[in-house]
C-alpha cells in the first residue's frame, strides 16, 4: 500500500515508491475527503477481499440481498 497523486492524468507514487513497468495496481480514491485511514486489520481485510474478487469468489447482488433478508 502506498500513497500517490494524479499528475497530468497519471497516477504517480510518492515517497520514493517505484514500480516495474506494466505493474497492475488497485486504486481506491475518496474524492470527497481526499483519503481515508485504516487500521492494519482493516487493511488486511480489504486486501483479502480484493484477492477474493480477483479469484472470482463473489456473489451476485441478488444473492447478497437474499442473505441480508435472512
Amino acid at each position: 500500500m502506498f500513497s500517490a497523486r494524479v499528475r497530468d492524468g497519471a497516477i504517480v507514487p510518492e515517497d520514493g515508491v517505484t514500480l516495474p513497468e506494466g505493474t497492475m495496481v488497485t486504486v481506491i480514491a475518496d474524492l470527497e475527503t481526499g483519503g481515508f485511514e485504516t487500521t492494519p486489520e482493516e487493511e488486511h481485510e480489504l486486501l483479502e477481499s480484493i484477492r477474493e474478487a480477483d479469484r472470482g469468489d463473489v456473489i451476485t447482488a441478488a444473492e447478497l440481498l437474499e442473505r441480508l433478508r435472512r
